[in-house]
This record gives C-alpha cells, sequence and structure tokens, in this order.
C-alpha cells in the first residue's frame, strides 16, 4: 500500500544500530510502518525498516508503539490459520538463518517412503505435502534438535492427518504425542513479495540425507504446471524434499517444494507450491478435513481392467 506522506530517503545500505527498539508506527493516513527507531524528536521519526531508512514528518505520525522483543508469542500470533507472519525486516546470512530455522524443518516418513515438512504451530502442526501421506494411515516424524554439544533425534510417532487436498499438493499434521514444551516454528512470507533472481534456499530430507540444505534463485514467481501455480527455482529439490519449505532470506517460508524436472539436459528446474496457496489451504482446512471413514483413506484401489 502506498503512504500517502512524504517520506525522505536517508540512504540506501541497512542501517546498523543494536540498541534501537522496535515500534510499530502508526501514521495519520491509517498506514503502519514496523522497524527500529533511530531517531524520535518533535521533527520527525526516523525508522530502519532493514533495507533502508526512512525519516517520517512528526505532523504525519500518530503514535509510536514500542514492540516488547521478549514477549513470548501466544496463540494469538497465529490467528485462525495456525500460521505466524515473519517479524525480520533484514536479509540474514545463511548460516545464522539454518541454524535459526533448521529445528523447525522435520522428516516425515510413511511405510512406503519419506518427504520433509514444517512446524507452523507450537503445539505440533506440521505442513507437508499431499502425495507424502497419500494412502497412508502410518505417520512418524522426527525433528533435529541441535545443543552446544550434540544433535538429538526426536521421533514422534502419533501423528494425525488433519486435512489433505490432492488438488492443491498439501496436508496438515497434528503431531499428538504429548509434548514437554512448545515446538520451534518457521514464520510465513508474502508471495508478493516474492520477486524474479530473488535468493532462496530449501531444507530438507533428500533420498533421505537430513538437515540438507540447497540455494538457488527464484526463476520465476509464477509458473503454470498442470493448471497450477508453481514458484520456480534454481535451489536443488531431489525426492525427499517434498513437503518441505523453501525460504527466502528473511527466514520466510515462500514455497512448500513439491516437484522437479526430471530430464536428459534439464538440471535447475525445481519447483514449490506458493505461500499463498498454503494459506488459503491453512484458513479453510476445515474443507478439506480428513475423513478416517473416507474408503480411499489409507487404501490404494487400481485402475479397472480393460
Amino acid at each position: 500500500m502506498k503512504l500517502r506522506i512524504l517520506i525522505h530517503l536517508l540512504c540506501f545500505l541497512p542501517v546498523l544500530s543494536l540498541s534501537a527498539d522496535r515500534a510499530l508506527v502508526r501514521l495519520n493516513s491509517g498506514d503502519t510502518l514496523t522497524g527500529e527507531v533511530l531517531k524520535d524528536d518533535a521533527e520527525a521519526v526516523v525508522l530502519d525498516l532493514g533495507f533502508t531508512a526512512l525519516r517520517i514528518p512528526r505532523a504525519s505520525v500518530a503514535s509510536v508503539e514500542k514492540i516488547d522483543a521478549k514477549k513470548p508469542k501466544g496463540d494469538a500470533d497465529f490467528g485462525k490459520g495456525l500460521f505466524r507472519k515473519g517479524e525480520m525486516l533484514r536479509n540474514l546470512p545463511l548460516k545464522d538463518l539454518v541454524e535459526k530455522l533448521g529445528e523447525a524443518v522435520v522428516m516425515v516418513k510413511t511405510p512406503i517412503g519419506l518427504g520433509s515438512g514444517f512446524i507452523i504451530h507450537p503445539d505440533g502442526y506440521v505442513v507437508t505435502n499431499d502425495h507424502v501421506i497419500a494412502g497412508e494411515r502410518k505417520i512418524s516424524i522426527t525433528q533435529f534438535r541441535q545443543t552446544k554439544t550434540e544433535l538429538s533425534k526426536v521421533n514422534f510417532d502419533n501423528v494425525r492427518i488433519v486435512a489433505s487436498s490432492p488438488e492443491n499438493d498439501l496436508a496438515l499434521l497434528k503431531i499428538e504425542s504429548s509434548l514437554k514444551e512448545p515446538l520451534p516454528t518457521v514464520p510465513l512470507g508474502d508471495s508478493d513479495s516474492v520477486k524474479q533472481g530473488q535468493r532462496v534456499f530449501a531444507i530438507g530430507s533428500p533420498l533421505g540425507l537430513e538437515r540438507s540444505v540447497s540455494e538457488g534463485i527464484v526463476s520465476l514467481r509464477n509458473r503454470l504446471i498442470q493448471g497450477r501455480l508453481h514458484v520456480q527455482t534454481t535451489a536443488e529439490i531431489s525426492p525427499g524434499n517434498s513437503g518441505g519449505p523453501l525460504f527466502n532470506y528473511r527466514g520466510e517460508v515462500i514455497g512448500v517444494n513439491n516437484m522437479k524436472v526430471v530430464a536428459t539436459g534439464a538440471e535447475g528446474l525445481g519447483f514449490s507450491i506458493p505461500v499463498r496457496t498454503v494459506k488459503t489451504f491453512l484458513l479453510n482446512r476445515d474443507a478439506f478435513a480428513f475423513d478416517p471413514r473416507n474408503p480411499n483413506a489409507g487404501f490404494r484401489y487400481l485402475s479397472p481392467p480393460r
């Protein structure tokens, strides 16, 4: 949304300020901005947005509300869709992002195969591909927890299918095992912010090689395949990556990896379901609710002979 105020660009480089407080700035126009307050006086509010700094005339500012970074996240932050939005305003190094997000990316196993997924809610809600769990009722999830001294694998064998959509190739799972503490989560980004050429990376378990990271760029943000829009990327996507997240460098999920082109001479052709589709699926999960009484749930039927 375009701001109906006069804003002066101070610079095009991120302004680093370790002591600045994050705040929500409400404008007289009704718009809002979130960032680190570098200066707040009678003349103007200077706000660090991560990619640039803005000088907002004080006469255009309705209020400046400090954001308490130490405030724990509650269920209200996740809303009806069970997901939260990103809060990081600037890109971070890949190493830091992997360390920050890795524990929320999981391996999803069934008796006939495996894929990836990611935790969106601390109560144990996990997003993956429908084709990873299609026709299966026995599902397990493995989370990888890194401490200062060791890596531990936590297996959850009591997993329920909450919703599934073969048309969108999405599924929502719920870890029913008792949890000693809330699970780490990853935020969902915005499809409108995805740009061609933008750097992205994937975390998953290609061919069972757990905790693998691959990076690339967005080749095209809206590739039409089989009647569905996909984010095309050069980030390596292999069997086992299915259901895993495609991240931007702010640590937000912008897609769910679900396919790649396998052909002689074809490389760097991976595809992800846009996060806009994921949000619609989650917000309308009642329409995709899994019915265990459905005769097609947990069984496969071959086409009749002709």
